[in-house]
């Protein structure tokens, strides 16, 4: 790759943005400074972008910032061309190309009825990381600041209860309005990720990390506070689990006062106690009773017996002397 020439390559550029109203020509021209700049110390399969399925011209993303910077007045004065040399882009299948038009879509006006359907429709189909970013933060710059209603409305779909596939699009989309200084209104965005928070798969815990990370510089006392009612009331297990994984990544002070509550818990397991034999004399009362009252109960027997015996004689010898006396 030659050194790059500030100045040529922003004659360059300069150049390009000359043919934003004729797109094929805008491509040829394109691909010129895209080729011309290649990084061949980057050795990739196939021109593949690491960790993509994209191809890439391995061009510096200096070379593609100062494109940008050329065609974003001509994009925010021509929302409708700009909206046709996005598709074009998008078409190329590269990472620069699409990189581009995802910067594209983000000089659009949020009222173009035609801008959402196109980034619903992109971010369904993008596997790249760098390009997703792209999509859900540069694309939605002019959304975020000129209509947050209709931007939170957007987030709101994302982190629909029923959709949790999409859930890590809201966090993406989420994170430069909550880095936004001039964005004071925190209330309505923890009260849209907190079921998140508690809800959210182990596979978001990145996600989850920049989130709160995000929101605690925002305001450390209303994420501080969401955070420990969240750990109080949950009934997720895991969720404790996940924070308590993501945790190191938390500013100091946060970790700090999560401490207590995200430290993993002993298990309770039941002890078995052998019980100790029961003593001779405690098991013999029992018995003995038993035995005495067959003991008792054959003394009246024997006792009775005789006594009734006895009783009948002395009747008969009365009874026969009262006939003799007679």
């Amino acid at each position: 790759m030659p050194a790059i020439d500030l100045a040529r390559l922003r004659k360059q550029a300069n150049r390009l943005a000359d043919f934003f109203f004729l797109p094929d020509e805008f491509m040829k021209h394109l691909r010129e400074i895209l080729d011309f700049y290649v990084n061949y110390t980057l050795r990739t399969k196939e021109n593949v972008a690491p960790g993509s399925n994209l191809k890439t011209y391995r061009t510096p993303l200096a070379v593609i910032s100062h494109i940008e910077n050329e065609l974003q007045t001509v994009a925010e004065a021509n929302p409708h061309f700009a909206l046709e040399l996005a598709d074009v882009l998008w078409d190329e299948g590269a990472l620069e190309t699409r990189l581009l038009a995802a910067f594209l879509l983000g000089r659009i006006p949020p009222q173009e009825e035609r801008l959402l359907p196109r980034l619903t429709a992109w971010t369904q189909q993008i596997r790249d990381p760098a390009v997703r970013s792209a999509l859900l933060s540069t694309s939605l710059t002019r959304m975020r600041k000129e209509t947050p209603t209709q931007f939170l409305t957007l987030v709101r779909e994302y982190l629909h209860p029923e959709r949790s596939r999409t859930w890590s699009n809201g966090i993406q989309a989420l994170l430069p309005m909550v880095a936004d200084t001039s964005y004071t209104n925190l209330p309505p965005i923890l009260d849209l990720v907190e079921p998140i928070i508690e809800e959210a798969p182990s596979t978001l815990q990145n996600d989850l990390a920049d989130l709160i990370v995000a929101l605690y510089r925002a305001s450390p006392n209303e994420t501080t506070f969401m955070l420990k009612h969240i750990l109080t009331t949950t009934q997720n297990p895991m969720m404790v689990v996940t924070l308590r994984r993501i945790s190191t990544s938390f500013p100091p002070t946060l970790q700090k006062e999560l401490r207590e509550l995200i430290r993993p818990q002993p298990l309770t397991v039941p002890r078995y106690v052998e019980e100790e034999p029961a003593d001779f004399v405690e098991e013999s009362p029992t018995p003995k009773v038993v035995a005495l009252k067959k003991r008792t109960s054959r003394k009246k027997k024997i006792e009775t017996i005789p006594a009734s015996a006895e009783a009948k004689t002395t009747a008969k010898k009365r009874g026969k002397g009262g006939k003799d006396a007679e």
